[in-house]
């Protein structure tokens, strides 16, 4: 009966926010997570997040109709007593219902039977370029489709760890690895640690990993006052170290994200070789090691040094084309500090999040992911999907008084190039104590 329920406040739920006291509140029903933090597939670090709070909008996003069974063995018996729904969220949990009811979650299209096919055709190109040429030019070529490879099998890794392109967790789970660790180095549990982080606190200076690259970049002056990284547990220090790199970042954006490749390596390594609980580690650590025998036994095909280095240079350029592509979607976008709120999940992607402008035979270029806004608001939605919900979030936007921001990749570029500028020039603003530290911490490292 209605009367024989029991009731806690928000601020009672507040209460319940630190490791082995975990709650949240789903649809007004509040759950006990704490034990299930550590199976979840998702990592611990969302629910760590998230506790202590409605979670309803970032739940409906993230998983599909089926997961609803699951929440009843979780439930406390209290029902929350003073939540308020926004006219925002109910828009987007009406919006999220349509598109199920719609089918588009499982309309796959073919996507990634065509990334298959490329990566394919690349990977074969490449090998008998390097193995059966002796020209200096198709040498370089092999390197420049190598880094084509190389996005097209992030694409993959991208999609399949967000259960889009296969029905089965199973098959997805085999093709993150495949596409992830086996075919680019990168560890598909780093990624998955990292980037479901970055959509749950999308554009939050202490909580969101991808904008904590002190000392190397700062998209905000707030950086300036050495926070502390929620994500990695450590404090960004601001040290004359970073103001000096700081202070030419705009000029120093597109070399670094050259060789930012070399960064991911070593992300990967420090978080697979870390004390820390490690989905799947041996199966991570065994398809890092299918990479690093192949790809150094392919470079030593080529028959000089500097043929070696001219064709890992140009497939770290050609994929660096990625990386600022990645960077595009968020540095120019709205910040702040402090985790993301239970009501204003719609608001805050769509103020950190800007989309790329391109037309329809581009979108193999872009992964899906120049519609950045769509798919951090329903990162379960097939790529193909992407486009033809982009008008309906444009509305909901509209309606509701929100930033939709779409650019071409020319006006991303020059406004992420603005915004670092801006940063610059106030780092070298000499009237501003830098606290002295000696450590170079040059990396994005989790210590």
């Amino acid at each position: 009966m209605e009367g024989e329920r029991k009731y806690i406040t928000c601020e009672e739920l507040k209460e319940h926010n630190k490791p082995g006291d975990l709650w949240i509140s789903i649809q007004g029903k509040v759950y006990n997570v704490s034990d299930w933090a550590k199976d979840h597939p998702g990592g611990d670090t969302i629910l760590f997040n998230l506790a202590g709070q409605d979670v309803t909008d970032a739940f409906i996003a993230y998983h599909p109709g089926t997961a609803w069974q699951y929440l009843d063995k979780l439930f406390t018996g209290f029902y929350l007593k003073d939540f308020k729904v926004s006219e925002v969220s109910k828009d987007y949990r009406r919006m999220a219902s349509e598109f199920s009811r719609l089918g588009l979650f499982e309309k796959k299209g073919h996507g990634a039977m065509y990334s298959i096919l490329i990566i394919t055709t690349l990977l074969h190109l490449v090998v008998y370029g390097v193995l059966k040429s002796e020209s200096v030019l198709v040498h370089l070529v092999c390197g420049m489709m190598l880094g084509a490879l190389w996005i097209e099998g992030a694409y993959i890794g991208h999609d399949a760890g967000h259960y889009q392109i296969m029905s089965s967790r199973k098959c997805n789970d085999i093709a993150q690895i495949l596409a992830g660790n086996c075919l680019t180095g990168i560890s598909i549990a780093w990624w998955k640690w990292t980037h479901n982080a970055h959509h749950i606190a999308c554009n939050s200076l202490d909580y969101d990993p991808d904008l904590q690259h002190i000392p190397v970049f700062a998209v905000s002056t707030k950086f300036f006052n050495s926070i502390t990284s929620i994500f990695y547990g450590r404090e960004l220090k601001f040290d004359p170290v970073a103001r000096f790199l700081i202070s030419y970042q705009h000029f120093t954006y597109y070399p670094v994200m050259v060789v930012g490749r070399v960064n991911l390596f070593i992300q990967t390594f420090l978080l697979l070789f870390s004390r820390g609980n490690v989905p799947n580690r041996a199966l991570n650590i065994m398809g890092i090691l299918v990479f690093w025998t192949w790809f150094p036994l392919l470079v030593s095909c080529l028959p000089t040094w500097n043929e070696r280095v001219m064709f890992v240079v140009a497939s770290f350029t050609v994929t660096a084309l990625q990386h600022i592509q990645f960077t595009l979607n968020h540095f120019s976008g709205d910040t702040y500090l402090g985790p993301p709120t239970s009501n204003d999940w719609f608001e805050k992607q769509a103020a950190g999040t800007l989309d790329i402008s391109c037309s329809t035979w581009m979108d193999w270029f872009f992964g899906g992911l120049q519609f950045q806004l769509e798919h951090h608001l329903f990162p379960r939605l097939p790529r193909c999907q992407l486009r033809t919900i982009s008008p309906t979030v444009k509305e909901l936007c509209k309606k509701h008084n929100l930033p939709y921001r779409s650019l071409s990749f020319w006006e991303a570029n020059k406004s992420t190039i603005r915004t670092l500028r801006t940063a610059a020039l106030q780092a070298r603003d000499l009237s501003n104590p830098v606290p002295k530290n000696l450590v170079w911490e040059a990396l994005n490292t989790h210590g």
